[in-house]
């Protein structure tokens, strides 16, 4: 059976608001959670950005949900710190807790002062800081020279079960090169035809584990309103994967998405007032390989959305 998640945009909710809605989700048969992990967020409109870490702790005690989260080693993060904060929750939650490790975005890596790495070189450091975080994980003491570097780096608790370390692909590109390395695959969601190239290619290079999508929707009663909550909070998220990873600001962002209209974010957001045609969007995304699907309404009030789809939407997809 397909998992169906809920998801936290630290970026849009303030993380007591954040934690209410998590246990709301829960209430309302969501079967896991995850959150995201900014410094800044895309837009102004949006206004927060938490510290993931500090909340994971939380949620995971206040909930029963298991939750994950997409993180990018390297920069502003030293992979050893990377690999204590996934040991610790591993080790208190255990079985409860897996993490995306990424390249990153400049929006959140630039405020280290250290130039942003170019696509091949950032891959690279990724490589590097899971071979640095798989080996910690497994007890050993780490000594690595080379993009990023450790020494005589150990972690005294250790996890009794191992936290998946999924690899997030954007493109079959990107899918294909981290397979090897990879507990799972996590993407978006993009028509059904890329969805299933991404897939493949992870699957062909000798990708392991399961295929999350984040489903990133905006849903209300009213057309409108749903097509007026998508186009103020996430217009910003409407660019390519380069301009995504590339951008260093949300000044930057807002200044880039000034003229977006809504015909591009539904290139992104599945907009509908319709349940019954958000159901089977995400059910075409399920029978395309995804084993777990988490849902991101992209406004900044969850109440509605998670009672109408905890209702109506989550068991039809059951």
């Amino acid at each position: 059976m397909t998992v169906i998640g809920f998801h936290v945009s630290h970026e849009q909710l303030h993380p007591t608001e954040g934690l209410r809605v998590a246990r709301l989700a829960q209430d309302a048969g969501f079967d896991a959670g995850m959150c995201s992990d900014h410094l800044a967020p895309w837009s102004e409109r949006q206004g927060e950005s938490g510290l993931a870490w500090s909340w994971l702790g939380a949620a995971l005690t206040g909930t029963e949900l298991s939750f994950g989260t997409v993180c990018a080693p390297g920069q502003r993060y030293h992979p050893v710190v990377v690999a204590q904060a996934v040991a610790t929750l591993g080790a208190m939650f255990p079985g409860r807790f897996w993490v995306a490790l990424g390249s990153g975005e400049n929006l959140n890596e630039h405020v280290t002062g250290d130039l942003w790495p170019p696509k091949p070189e950032r891959d690279a450091r990724l490589a590097e800081c899971v071979q640095v975080i798989r080996a910690l994980l497994h007890g050993e003491e780490v000594d690595h020279a080379g993009v990023v570097v450790a020494r005589q780096a150990r972690l005294w608790t250790l996890p009794e079960v191992l936290p998946p370390l999924l690899c997030p692909a954007l493109t079959a590109a990107t899918a294909r090169r981290h397979a090897a390395w990879a507990d799972g695959l996590i993407t978006v969601n993009q028509p059904v035809a890329d969805l299933r190239r991404i897939v493949e290619a992870y699957r062909e290079a000798g990708g392991a584990g399961e295929v999350t999508v984040q489903v990133h929707l905006s849903w209300a009663p009213e057309l409108a309103q749903a097509e007026a909550v998508a186009l103020d909070q996430w217009r910003t998220n409407t660019g390519s994967p380069e301009t995504a990873a590339d951008t260093a600001t949300t000044a930057a962002f807002d200044a880039r998405a000034r003229d977006v209209g809504i015909a591009e974010v539904r290139r992104t957001v599945l907009v509908s007032a319709d349940l019954g045609e958000l159901t089977a969007s995400l059910a075409a995304l399920r029978d395309a390989g995804a084993d777990r699907l988490y849902l991101h309404h992209v406004g900044r009030r969850q109440d509605a959305f998670i009672e109408a789809f905890g209702e109506h939407v989550l068991p039809a997809l059951r």
